[in-house]
């Protein structure tokens, strides 16, 4: 742990280096330019796929995207489906290229949704890697165990320990988080538990998935899991707007009905990663390209160390 005297807590830090003004998301080359999720690329199509599939199965007349970036899974799915019904909410105003028929919600960032994201009756709401950059307290044991809340220094990254968590805080981490050891480092789940709550409490009717990068107790990361990207690689988390900055969440302790790993639901969605049967080459060359290029996307998707490994936390509401 550097020794520097003073910073602010990491919370405070994150939420400005991602959200403030001039913030990391309210840049003009968005997140994409930065790293890649499942909604980009050739992925996006079979992802979006896959929640179209979902939101008929449930009954789900309109899909709503929390922190979609620039509405590239959007996109996908007016592509898909001329008919559904879809909103987007993100920090940044409406992307021009987005099809008019798509309704938009400017959010205030990080756990904070806007006043009118509410009443939505028969919807999917998707909250795709958006709780991972909800930022939360990041905590470390000293060496008597007490656990205390990690300062850092928004223009060099350095850090130091200042005063111990919060009651409220201490309780989420007795009962979500494994035995802290002096030196463990824990990313404490309240502000994404709390957002969660708050996205279910605004709809009427539907279901709620969140998909992320996580863990469940009993496989804690006892380092912690603060990460930031900048331009496509991994760089030291520095909060001074230059990066994202990202933490794995605890999936486990979000409200949920179902929690199971991205390669299950896609797969119980119908989603495979088998390849065409060669002899399309030849009947139809055109279409066994389009399917080969499915089935790849299908095989990312569903990767084993890769995006297969993230976690879906579904919750039905009314």
């Amino acid at each position: 742990m550097g020794g520097l005297a003073a910073g602010v807590p990491w919370r405070e830090a994150w939420f400005d280096a991602l959200y403030g003004r001039t913030g990391f998301y309210r840049s003009t080359s968005g997140p994409a330019g930065h790293f890649t999720t499942a909604t980009h690329g050739p992925l996006g199509p079979v992802l979006a796929g896959a929640l179209l599939q979902l939101a008929a199965d449930e009954g789900c007349g309109r899909i709503v995207d929390v922190g979609c970036g620039r509405g590239e899974l959007l996109a996908q799915l007016r592509t898909l489906d001329r008919d559904i019904a879809l909103t987007g909410v993100d920090v940044v105003e409406r992307p021009t290229a987005l099809s008019a028929d798509v309704d938009w919600l400017v959010s205030p960032g990080g756990e904070a949704l806007p006043d009118a994201f509410a009443g939505f009756d028969a919807t999917l709401v998707v909250a795709h890697e958006w709780l991972d950059v909800v930022p939360c307290t990041i905590a470390e044991a000293d060496d008597a165990g007490r656990l205390r809340e990690v300062l850092v220094d928004p223009a060099t990254g350095g850090e130091s320990l200042g005063d111990d968590v919060t009651d409220e805080e201490a309780h989420w981490v007795r009962s979500h988080w494994d035995t802290v050891a002096p030196g463990d480092r824990v990313e404490v789940g309240t502000s994404r538990d709390s957002a969660w709550s708050d996205l279910l409490g605004r709809v009427r009717s539907g279901v709620a998935v969140a998909v992320d990068y996580g863990h469940r107790g009993g496989e804690r990361p006892v380092g912690g899991t603060l990460t930031a990207y900048r331009e496509g690689t991994v760089v030291d988390p520095v909060p001074d707007g230059s990066c994202d900055l990202t933490a794995h969440v605890a999936m486990d302790s979000l409200d949920h009905d179902e929690l199971v790993d991205q390669r299950t639901a896609l797969r119980g969605l119908g989603v495979q990663g088998a390849p065409p049967p060669r002899q399309l080459a030849a009947d139809d060359p055109a279409a066994y390209l389009r399917a080969l290029s499915h089935a790849s996307a299908a095989a990312s998707l569903t990767a084993r160390g890769g995006f297969g490994d993230f976690w879906w936390a579904l919750k039905r509401v009314g």
